[in-house]
């Protein structure tokens, strides 16, 4: 049975919500072979858009490579992984993808492993180091297969602001700008959840993957847009929500894609037959139990400081922490202490900076904080 409302992973199908102008642009993008950096808070549908508009290529000699770094810690592990997908992704079963391996990694002895199912997966294993192949020529693998085999490549790359961890970062990100950008039969689609460090790799014009590609940030679904969609998901199972309901949903998450759908789906089984006030009360508590171990492990390690900084914001305080009076009221200590309080509460994805200040950068964990330690 197909799920009303999907939430934790990548949507699919009648799960995906709107998105007509990102998909469309995304699309005409990827068969113009034009590089894209897709920016945005999490929970706000990347992944699910890079899929939407890759179903939509009907060309089939645009080949598309997906890859996912989260938990890529050097150049070399990303190496191996880049030159894994590229192999998988341009070959349709085991075999040939071990071929291409030898063909173009010759000083290599690749291994595959399969699952206990064969035609469901396969693994490589390459062994990339720093006394295999070069990085040039494992950065340009695609664009040598795509040349040879006359085809068109996208390389879709998850968790992109990854390689801002690795040692010396900038000079690997200078090595794969430096490949990337002289392909001709290769483009690039760059994404990835931490919102703060995937603007710096890309907008500050110091770093080496500056103006990389058409670069654009991913909004909130419409408010309308979602409300009608909520109502034609209860719909298919015999519920009924009003438009004021589905409304409170949109606006309790502040049109977060993710808590939209996960919100929605709490009400769905709270409410029998027609959804009441209580019944989207109680599956907004509901979604605040599910959330809270995390919240509370983001919290673990905070100092003083960084804790009075975020009842600061609570408070509504969204800039000027370093004048006197805010410095002493929430006691923050030194003027000098903010910018390193500021760093790392970004760097957890505690909060977000935008033009007019400093806010938190999860609506359910704002709720969240204030009732556990302001209220």
């Amino acid at each position: 049975m197909e799920k009303p409302f999907v939430y934790g992973t990548t949507v699919f199908g009648d799960n995906f919500t709107d998105r007509k102008i990102e998909t469309k642009r995304l699309k005409m993008n990827f068969e113009a072979g034009v590089n894209t950096i897709l920016i945005s808070p999490r929970r706000t549908g990347k992944t699910s858009l890079v899929y939407r508009a890759i179903e939509q290529i009907a060309d089939p000699s645009i080949k598309v490579v997906m890859m996912d770094i989260y938990d890529c810690r050097d150049e070399y592990e990303f190496y191996e992984r880049f030159a894994t997908a590229i192999f998988k992704g341009l070959a349709s079963k085991a075999e040939q993808a071990l071929s291409l391996a030898k063909s173009y990694l010759s000083r290599l002895s690749p291994k595959i492993s399969l699952s206990p199912d064969p035609s469901q997966d396969f693994s490589i294993t390459l062994g990339i180091g720093p006394k295999t192949e070069s990085p040039d020529e494992i950065l340009n693998l695609p664009e040598k297969i795509a040349q040879k085999r006359n085809i068109d490549v996208i390389v879709c790359i998850d968790e992109f602001q990854q390689i801002g961890e690795f040692p010396d970062s900038v000079t690997f990100q200078k090595k794969a700008r430096g490949a990337w950008q002289l392909q001709k039969r290769v483009s690039y689609c760059l994404f990835g959840s931490k919102k703060h460090m995937m603007e710096k790799l890309f907008q500050d014009e110091n770093m080496p993957f500056y103006h990389f590609g058409d670069q654009f940030f991913l909004e909130s679904i419409p408010r309308q847009e979602w409300i009608d969609y909520i109502i034609q998901r209860f719909g298919t199972r015999n519920m009924v929500i009003s438009k004021e309901l589905a409304g409170v949903i949109c606006d309790k998450v502040e049109l977060y894609s993710s808590y939209v759908q996960q919100l929605a789906w709490n009400v769905m089984i709270e409410a029998d037959g027609e959804v009441t006030e209580q019944d989207v009360e109680n599956g907004y508590e509901l979604l605040l139990r599910q959330s809270s171990a995390l919240f509370v492990r983001q919290l673990a390690d905070l100092t003083a400081y960084q804790m009075n900084y975020l009842k600061a914001i609570d408070r509504g305080v969204h800039a000027g922490f370093a004048s006197a009076e805010t410095l002493e009221e929430f006691r923050l200590g030194s003027k000098s202490n903010i910018a390193r309080i500021e760093s790392v509460l970004l760097e957890k994805e505690l909060i977000d900076k935008r033009a007019d200040g400093v806010y938190f950068a999860d609506p359910v964990f704002a709720y969240w904080f204030h009732r556990e330690y302001c209220s």
